[in-house]
């Protein structure tokens, strides 16, 4: 059978959290013997909003590393950058005459992103994202895209496409499916257990690269719930929620498993696990990662990547050029 294909990525805006590793980074490695996975970092994406040079090639390094850190294998996974691959920018081109102003309008995160920006701030580029996105997954035939919630309607939207696509030019993309992960999806800030961790509360986020006293001081300091029953119930107790799914992500069982832990725990008796557990977690990952950097291990692994990820997507640029009637001559 052919391995299922799959397509994630991670956009290098901002410092990554707890969340991204929780969510994201530290399962990455399940997807190596789950199919194919092709991983790559968003810069071009990074771009839609107002960003330092600098800032956005160290964050892209930085991703690199941790992708490396949390133990992904060159030899199994396809790690590249978006903008070594120029097929993205090619496909958007295309596909943008595919999707609708009406349909990118209605995208929430767009919404989100633009409440508060005066309409002559708001550049083409966020509000075409989507199209991009939807590049980025078609590119590589990817059947298994893993995604937070609040990525579910990018998929969705490139399901659409595809949909639309082949309905008018034959079988030539293949359709996605979002994939969701259960546990630790969605990271909720320290500070405000009723908003994302998402790199912008210094009190609420846990940063990647914050020292073990910062991250234990902050694991105590969080928000907690009245009441002192340690137990899920993210509407009632959306503090003490947050933190078991915090504790059970980390410690990679169920969250029926961590509230069985802490029957009759005291709250600060509880919050020192779940911060004995992180660190002893991060301290490990810190530690891969300085030593890619320090070798430059990244940067071999890149350059690789994007050969292979080029070949990959040239070959459904050629389909989709063919099927639209751009003529394709070979160099």
């Amino acid at each position: 059978m052919k391995k299922s294909r799959i397509l994630t990525g991670i956009k290098p805006t901002g410092k990554l959290t707890l969340g991204n590793y929780l969510g994201v980074l530290k399962h990455l490695p399940e997807t190596q013997d789950e199919g194919e996975p092709f991983i790559f970092i968003a810069d071009l994406h990074a771009l839609t909003l107002p960003i330092d040079p600098e800032e956005l090639r160290q964050n892209s390094i930085d991703i690199a590393a941790f992708y490396l850190a949390a133990g992904l294998d060159p030899n199994k996974s396809t790690l590249f950058l978006q903008s070594s691959v120029s097929a993205h920018a090619e496909l958007n081109a295309i596909m943008q005459n595919y999707l609708y102003m009406g349909e990118l309008s209605r995208m929430t995160q767009f919404k989100d992103k633009t409440t508060k920006m005066n309409d002559s701030a708001i550049g083409l580029g966020i509000f075409a994202y989507p199209v991009l996105m939807a590049c980025d997954i078609i590119l590589y035939d990817a059947n298994i895209v893993p995604v937070g919630e609040d990525q579910v309607q990018h998929v969705e939207l490139t399901r659409d496409l595809v949909k639309r696509f082949n309905n008018r030019y034959g079988n030539i993309l293949v359709m996605p499916e979002a994939k969701l992960r259960k546990v630790g999806a969605r990271i909720m800030s320290l500070s405000d257990p009723t908003k994302k961790m998402s790199k912008s509360d210094p009190k609420g986020d846990i940063f990647l690269k914050d020292d073990m006293k910062t991250v234990r001081k902050k694991i105590m300091s969080a928000v907690t719930d009245l009441g002192s029953e340690v137990k899920y119930d993210p509407v009632n107790k959306p503090g003490i929620s947050n933190l078991l799914a915090i504790y059970a992500s980390t410690k990679d069982i169920s969250i029926e498993e961590a509230e069985k832990e802490f029957v009759g725990y005291r709250y600060g008796d509880f919050k020192k696990a779940v911060a004995d557990a992180v660190c002893a977690d991060l301290e490990a990952f810190q530690a891969r990662y300085q030593h890619i950097i320090d070798t430059k291990e990244y940067e071999k692994v890149l350059k690789d990547g994007a050969i292979k990820a080029r070949k990959v997507a040239n070959e459904t640029l050629k389909r989709v050029q063919n099927a639209v009637g751009l003529l394709t001559y070979e160099e």
